[in-house]
């Protein structure tokens, strides 16, 4: 079964980019070869990422592949066509000084603890507001990240998605619930409980259950979410990230102070180490150092005398 936001993901990509592509050159199904596929790529890398790219070759070949299925083509062009390879991704981060800064100035902000707790585990936008108190054991001091909320673009209108599960399942984590952690979400809800009792029948129960919502019982919408982190960045004099570079940040400290890569994928839900290594290996300058270090004790360099230039 495909989820709400990925089938959402592959509708956007058809309809306002593969689809309206081949549209106007004028192919039929049977008409289309290898170079028409890789002429597309090319026309797409000019306004896109390889990742993105990466992405329609994905979904032009399943579609390709099932038409060959269905005996509509002979076979499937998409084979021949090399797709993009991958860039590799330079994560943006904070330094503990400016996460500190950030962490002081949005103390009194309405995503105060959004921002703390995505920062301190590293979580994604959708975990961080996909947390449910039912989540959350105040006996055994744990959290487990296990639901999402995030948009989706449904018949043309953006809506939010919750989903009782995570992004794949070595994102479904236990983590411990540190005591300044906790005392914060035990005050977060008695006001919740404090702003039910208030509202009355006006409090809205469609989210009953979910950490973040606002005094009227209202999901905080993912896309306001970024929005007005930016703001908040903005109106304080910090240097702009987005909100998901929390998560960077948060791995970018931890591997700043010796934790092994090993801890960090758990720490984070990566489904695997060359995925922590891919995004992060770029910070780990500190083993750099140390190889650096081990070479000079082992060789010893002569002076050198340049006397001139030999061909």
């Amino acid at each position: 079964m495909v989820e709400k936001t990925t089938f959402s993901s592959y509708t956007q990509m058809v309809k306002g980019k593969i689809a309206p592509y081949f549209r106007n050159t004028g192919l039929t199904l049977d008409g289309i070869q290898a170079k028409h596929i890789q002429s597309f790529y090319l026309h797409e890398l000019k306004t896109v990422s390889s990742g993105t790219v990466i992405h329609y070759h994905a979904n032009i070949h399943k579609a390709l592949k099932y038409a060959v299925k269905m005996d509509l083509i002979p076979f499937n062009p998409a084979d021949k066509v090399e797709r993009p390879k991958k860039q590799r991704y330079i994560a943006d981060y904070y330094r503990q000084e400016e996460l500190e800064r950030l962490l002081e100035a949005s103390k009194d902000h309405p995503y105060s603890l959004l921002i703390q707790m995505t920062a301190f585990y590293g979580l994604r936008r959708s975990e961080a507001l996909g947390l449910k108190w039912d989540a959350i054991d105040f006996e055994r001091d744990t959290i487990t990240i296990k639901h999402i909320v995030t948009n989706a673009k449904i018949d043309g209108k953006c809506e939010i998605v919750c989903a009782d599960r995570a992004k794949t399942k070595s994102s479904l984590r236990s983590l411990p619930l540190v005591s300044n952690i906790r005392e914060k979400l035990l005050a977060l809800r008695e006001q919740q409980k404090e702003n039910r009792r208030v509202c009355g029948n006006c409090y809205s129960k469609k989210y009953d259950g979910y950490v973040f919502v606002d005094a009227m019982g209202n999901i905080f919408n993912p896309r306001s979410v970024t929005a007005n982190f930016s703001k908040l960045l903005e109106q304080n004099g910090l240097r702009h990230i987005r909100f998901h570079d929390l998560r960077h940040s948060c791995a970018s400290l931890l591997l700043a102070n010796d934790v092994p890569l090993k801890q960090i994928q758990e720490w984070l839900g990566h489904s695997d180490i060359g995925t922590t290594a891919n995004i992060y290996s770029h910070l780990d300058y500190k083993s750099k150092i140390t190889s650096a270090n081990v070479m000079d004790n082992l060789l010893t360099l002569p002076d050198t005398r340049q006397t001139g230039w030999h061909t």
